[in-house]
């Protein structure tokens, strides 16, 4: 009943937003009371945290999977970024706002919690680049993920560059991907002109 009650409030708060929606709001679709409710949950707030730990899962495994050998690292690096960007945007505009301007603390405990060992794995991949010659020798690879989740919180947690009106995949393409392509040796840019249909 609990892992029932998370996905079907996890996707009424993907359709409909987080902050309108009551427990009255989410019991009612399912057909149990509010006090059904209550007995898994002591709160819409902790509902909310289960449900984005189930939402956020499916990204944390794609992290876990990028320390695979084999793989080039330059590509998974944009990879990734990618399909953060779809995973935070491709949902209902009001969930998104609601999350990050009314719960942005239940949001940063949880992606703390599913991703707290994937930026050694990013340092590990920066450094991998570096190695194979597709970023550039003189740069930091410990540094790169801290820049890139300072553009990424930027873009996903404040009104900074709504005034430019673009979709979201162009915001990461002039931002994230700008970034990472200033590090990129000309091996690392024809690496990924090559591959462009597979970072997006």
């Amino acid at each position: 009943m609990k892992d029932d009650i998370i996905r079907m409030s996890l996707r009424q708060f993907l359709m409909h937003g987080i902050r309108k929606m009551t427990v009255q709001r989410l019991v009612r679709p399912m057909g149990i009371s509010t006090k059904t409710f209550y007995r898994y949950f002591d709160n819409k707030e902790e509902l909310l945290r289960h449900c984005l730990v189930t939402h956020y899962s499916t990204l944390a495994k794609d992290f876990d999977n990028l320390d695979a050998g084999g793989q080039n690292p330059l590509l998974m690096i944009f990879q990734i970024w990618h399909r953060a960007i779809e995973l935070d945007f491709g949902v209902n505009h009001v969930f998104y706002h609601d999350l990050n301007y009314y719960y942005p603390d239940i949001q940063d405990s949880v992606i703390h919690k599913l991703f707290r060992k994937n930026t050694s794995v990013l340092k590990r991949l920066t450094a991998r680049a570096v190695e194979e010659g597709y970023f550039r020798s003189d740069i930091a690879p410990a540094l790169i993920p801290e820049v890139i989740g300072l553009l990424y919180s930027s873009i996903t947690r404040t009104e900074q560059f709504k005034k430019f009106r673009l979709a979201p995949q162009a915001l990461v393409e002039n931002t994230i991907d700008a970034y990472l392509r200033g590090l990129c040796t000309e091996k690392g840019l024809v690496e990924l002109q090559n591959n462009r249909s597979t970072i997006k």
